[in-house]
């Protein structure tokens, strides 16, 4: 089996700015992929940068992801344009006691690379990997895509080879001159939690199914 770079390691990812929030461990990016639900995907078309919002899932040591055929976007990285991916939770704001050193607690991943088209039951099998990371146990209730569906979906995957970790954390970073400073400082923790289902109205009466109640942020 080929051994990935470590997150970090290449020039282009490499942490210049607080390089000591940098994470080289492997295991940290998956972590942070894995509790993300968002992403957001550049690519550059005619000379004008785009960043566009994705759903997403890790798969391994790749990250899934689909778009519509329609879009001039997704087809361009669907030929291989170059992109980054990048996925970032707010774990809280820092409350320093000067407006330099207020910042926020994070985590964020950055990947590079270019995409590689899904086709078939591959295809098939990224979408349900998708549904399953964004809501799990709901696959096997809901209809699978038609092949019209499918025809007008692109499924990408980003492999993992060129990535990058940051993470902030720890109490504010003052200076000491201004430690005496009357005024509060610390952290004000930021939590991201799902609430009280809403039923659709408009079919027919249903329970909420019981794997709902599991979703945990």
């Amino acid at each position: 089996m080929t051994q990935l770079p470590a997150p970090g390691s290449t020039e282009r990812t490499r942490v210049r700015r607080l390089p000591e929030k940098a994470v080289t461990d492997r295991a940290a990016l998956h972590q942070v992929l894995d509790a993300g639900l968002v992403a957001h995907l550049a690519v550059v078309d005619d000379g004008q940068p785009y960043v566009v919002p994705v759903g997403y899932a890790r798969d391994g040591d790749r990250v899934i992801f689909h778009g519509s055929t329609g879009s001039r976007l997704f087809r361009a990285l669907a030929a291989g344009a170059p992109t980054c991916f990048t996925v970032t939770l707010l774990d809280g704001l820092v409350l320093a006691r000067s407006a330099f050193e207020s910042s926020m607690h994070y985590r964020g991943a950055m990947v590079l690379g270019s995409c590689s088209l899904l086709e078939g039951a591959e295809a098939d099998d990224a979408l349900r990997l998708i549904s399953d990371h964004l809501l799990p146990g709901r696959w096997d209730d809901i209809r699978p895509p038609s092949r019209k569906e499918l025809a007008a979906t692109l499924v990408l995957a980003l492999p993992l080879d060129e990535a990058s970790v940051k993470i902030s954390a720890g109490p504010p970073d003052d200076d000491p001159d201004d430690l005496d400073r009357p005024v509060w400082a610390g952290v004000v923790p930021i939590r991201e939690v799902f609430g009280e289902p809403v039923p659709d109205e408009r079919g027919a009466a249903h329970d909420v199914p019981g794997y709902i109640a599991g979703w945990a942020r």
